[in-house]
């Protein structure tokens, strides 16, 4: 799972691998850190995105074997970074490839309102791996006539016909994934996991006919496939070579056996040997098996994930998208955090879950701090902050779990940002000071405690059935609240400070629970156009725990709400039975969870987490007005360049910055488009 988001930021765009929420994320209202180096953070700013850069600190004292690996698997990344775009939506790479040569021909007017519409649009589309935006789902409208864009393509010679073009202007397949409730929401979806005339009876239909070799070890059936339907029956098309992006995926293969022949150990080599025989194959098994192996693997400073893996872009919950993240460990930061997995089975004994929903035995959950060296598919340009990873729970309570940080990308949130929206919306000097102070380390161990401690945590009911088939779409939304829970109950536990990980946990906890209600009940709202539901599934969780926290806390004033000079804050009058609060929801989200309770997922989520209180959001909306920060981010990678010798042989690689932005888009699109325009 990927956490895209710093909780107590109020939007930075970030799931873990099993729970990116973004996710992709939250706007950041932390401060700078006083170390700030002189490097430039910040690249571009464009609609509702900021694009940023982020340094490899530590990639000269790599040997240049393991850097060789950094690089093998970066471009393994980037060969498969097609895929993204296909699944998001049919018609993207048609799209892209059309947008994408009138901006390197157009040589007309490039000052007029017209053409700068023309590339704001086309900036938002890279960012967005399509033409529906990466956060809300909802399709980018064009600043620019229909008339226009045909003036363009005339000028560059350039060809779009049919539905490919009028979607752009039209109102057919506006969400790229719609979670509405009481309707179809796979046929209502555009994303392209599924065929257009698919529904999401036939989704379920077709699964309840797959079982499991063994059912204690359940396959991920869906996983790596789009449904279609021909001839009125309904078939997989699987992704690997000789299949669906066989091309793509043959590149990717390509890049990962260079990897293999440069791996750090045996227990590392092993792992990717079994990823390549599922690319080659499409055998879930076989995914099980890497699963495993590369969950047992956590020798070495090199590490990465690769394939199709999240699936929260799958309103039935069932098909991952593709994503890669190559990260090298930070030690020091993996250090000093190591005391959390080490103590995973106390956090899982002293929760408030039931005793029969916790596990007698938490093993193998590993957690570092790791630098970013390279992402690609749905974790780039937009990435998460946390990533915990494997997701099918049998392999997380047999084996185990990794759970990373991903260090330089957060730091370069920190740094990119300022404090003025901060200090708008907080209630007072004492939780702005609170903040200021201890701010960047609360979100540090909510992370930290997302990932390792809360996807980590708790067990299904024998019999129970994975939550994708008994919570279906609210799966992922109740999973991350879930996690968010675990962490906001130990924020405020004098564990913390038993363990060394901070000096003043009162101070620390109260820091990460204003940040959190602040969030949840005001901030991220930023996000959303008056009058939107909530819908992203880290956006929607993070508004069901603190408005479920704000009712049932209003009859002992735990939470006031405040209006003072027009404008509405949030104050905690006691965070003692805050944290209470806290803890009789996680306890009331792991048993849904445990039992399979979808009637009680459904009334907590559309209760408390998909309506918007409209007075609310629209004096937020207003009050934001002032500040010129985008309310998302994301990031360019760095450059990786091999340097050889005249036989051919890699003797150094130098890690650049790109251009911009638009560059390092079209250099992307010029050497990573292994797949045709219709797969």
């Amino acid at each position: 799972m990927q956490l895209k988001s710093i909780f107590t930021v109020c939007l930075i765009a970030v799931f873990v691998l099993s729970c990116k929420d973004d996710s992709k994320g939250t706007v950041n209202e932390s401060t700078k850190e006083t170390t700030e180096a002189k490097f430039n953070y910040n690249v571009e700013q464009f609609a509702d995105i900021k694009i940023l850069r982020y340094q490899i600190p530590g990639w000269d004292n790599l040997s240049l074997k393991e850097q060789k690996l950094v690089y093998y698997l970066s471009e393994a990344g980037l060969a498969g970074r097609d895929i993204m775009w296909d699944q998001n939506y049919r018609h993207n790479l048609k799209i892209r490839t059309a947008l994408e040569n009138v901006y390197t021909n157009f040589s007309g007017d490039k000052a007029s309102d017209n053409w700068k519409a023309f590339e704001t649009y086309l900036k938002r589309v890279w960012f967005s791996n399509g033409i529906h935006h990466h956060y809300s789902n909802d399709k980018l409208k064009p600043g620019f006539s229909k008339a226009y864009l045909n003036e363009l393509f005339l000028a560059t010679n350039t060809k779009l016909d049919g539905a490919a073009f009028d979607v752009i202007f039209n109102d057919k397949d506006a969400k790229k994934v719609n979670l509405t409730k009481d309707v179809d929401n796979v046929l209502l979806s555009a994303v392209n996991f599924y065929g257009p005339d698919v529904t999401t009876a036939d989704v379920e239909n077709f699964y309840k006919q797959k079982k499991s070799p063994d059912p204690e070890k359940p396959l991920s059936f869906g996983l790596n496939s789009q449904l279609v339907k021909e001839n009125g029956v309904l078939k997989e098309r699987v992704y690997k070579s000789g299949g669906l992006y066989g091309s793509a995926i043959d590149e990717v293969v390509k890049w990962l056996e260079k990897a293999q022949g440069v791996a750090e150990n045996k227990a590392q080599g092993d792992a990717l040997g079994l990823l390549i025989e599922y690319y080659k194959t499409g055998d879930l098994q076989t995914w099980d098996d890497y699963n495993v192996a590369w969950t047992a693997a956590t020798d070495g400073n090199i590490d990465y994930i690769n394939s199709f893996i999240e699936v929260y872009n799958d309103p039935a919950g069932y098909r991952g998208s593709y994503e890669t993240i190559v990260q090298i460990k930070d030690f020091d930061m993996s250090k000093k955090m190591s005391v959390l997995s080490e103590n995973a089975q106390w956090f899982e004994d002293n929760s408030p879950l039931m005793d029969e929903h916790k596990k007698d035995s938490v093993v193998g959950v590993t957690y570092k701090v790791v630098t970013v060296a390279g992402e690609a598919g749905d974790a780039s340009p937009s990435t998460p902050i946390g990533v915990n990873l494997p997701n099918a729970n049998w392999i997380r309570a047999a084996v185990g779990s990794k759970s990373v940080s991903l260090g330089n990308i957060i730091n370069a949130y920190n740094n990119a940002e300022s404090t003025g929206r901060l200090k708008e919306f907080v209630n007072d000097d004492e939780e702005l000071e609170l903040e200021e102070k201890y701010g960047q380390l609360a979100d540090k161990l909510h992370t930290a405690l997302h990932e390792v401690i809360g996807h980590a945590s708790g067990q299904l009911n024998p019999g129970v059935g994975e939550t994708k088939e008994t919570l279906k779409k609210y799966a992922s939304t109740l999973e991350e609240g879930r996690a968010d829970l675990v962490g906001l109950y130990y924020l405020y536990d004098s564990k913390l400070q038993e363990l060394g990980l901070v000096e003043d946990w009162k101070a620390v906890g109260k820091a990460a629970y204003d940040g959190y209600i602040r969030n949840g009940l005001m901030t991220q709202l930023i996000r959303l156009n008056l009058g939107d539901d909530v819908e992203e599934a880290h956006m929607v969780n993070r508004q069901w725990v603190s408005a479920w926290a704000f009712e049932k806390g209003q009859a002992d004033n735990v939470i006031e709400k405040v209006t003072r000079d027009g404008k509405t804050y949030f104050n905690i009058n006691d965070y003692d039975k805050l944290h209470e609060l806290f803890g009789q929801l996680l306890r009331e989200t792991q048993r849904i969870k445990s039992e399979g309770d979808y009637n009680a997922v459904e009334a907590l989520v559309e209760g408390y987490g998909v309506k918007v209180d409209q007075a609310i959001h629209a004096e937020v909306l207003e009050r934001n007005k002032q500040f010129t920060s985008a309310p998302y981010s994301g990031f360019v990678n760095p450059v990786l360049v091999p340097e050889m010798n005249d036989a051919g042989e890699i003797t150094a690689i130098k890690v650049t910055q790109p251009e911009g932005f638009p560059q390092q888009m079209l250099t992307y699109s010029k050497t990573y488009s292994h797949l045709p325009e219709v797969n």
